[in-house]
């Protein structure tokens, strides 16, 4: 099983990157997310991985993160996702916003990506709802760094070798893992949490954990 590439990009496209790692070039299928984000070719990248094994094919579909590779499992759990629709409904919400979306029961959102039907999106909403606070309560731990990057002779002007960025840590994702697990301490119900979490993210997003938690249980409490 591949579960990782790290390389030099030859050849971005809209939906796959070629990528060479030391003289072999693998076809990486991406969401149009993903490919925006990546490095201009001639540059290191890497890109978690999973690996599609037909009788007559094999895929690879990378991620720039092992939360946003989960998500993809869990899509991909549903009948009638494959793996393409999956990497058009990360590449038109996120993960953070798929998340906010089977969280918050709001199928209407997943109809925004290309292919996502209405009937599709609500058996999405429906199959995965009471999964996705697993998923987002492991946010955290699965944003992790990529590792090393190769290096790659990326030549600025005036002779200068220009470094290649390191990969960062997704600090929502910890935040939301952060809340969810205070609020499952405060014995609020996983389900319950998760759809308080994902609407104060959505009023006050890229909040601090202590922000969150405050929100989210200020959304929680008893509507007198």
């Amino acid at each position: 099983m591949i579960g990782r590439i790290a390389g030099i990009i030859l050849h971005r496209a809209q939906d796959h990157v070629l990528i060479d790692v030391r003289g072999v070039g693998y076809i990486v299928h991406v969401s149009e997310r993903t490919a925006a984000s990546l490095p201009p070719a001639g540059q290191a990248t890497a890109l978690y991985t999973e690996l599609l094994v037909r009788e007559d094919l094999l895929q690879l579909f990378g991620f720039p993160s092992l939360l946003e590779k989960e998500w993809h499992r869990l899509l991909t759990s549903v009948q009638g996702v494959g793996a393409k629709v999956s990497l058009a409904i990360l590449g038109t919400l996120s993960a953070e916003g798929l998340s906010r979306a089977l969280a918050l029961g709001d199928w209407s959102a997943l109809r925004k990506a290309p292919g996502v039907g209405p009937k599709l999106a609500q058996r999405i909403t429906m199959e995965l709802k009471d999964k996705a606070p697993a998923i987002m309560a492991l946010g955290g731990s699965l944003s992790v760094d990529l590792g090393p990057m190769p290096e790659a002779e990326v030549i600025e002007s005036g002779g200068t070798k220009k470094p290649t960025p390191a990969p960062r840590v997704d600090g929502n994702a910890q935040a939301t893992a952060d809340a969810l697990s205070a609020l499952s301490n405060l014995g609020y119900a996983p389900s319950e949490a998760a759809g308080a979490v994902a609407e104060a993210q959505g009023r006050e997003p890229g909040a601090p954990t202590a922000a969150l938690i405050r929100a989210a249980l200020r959304l929680l409490a008893p509507k007198e």
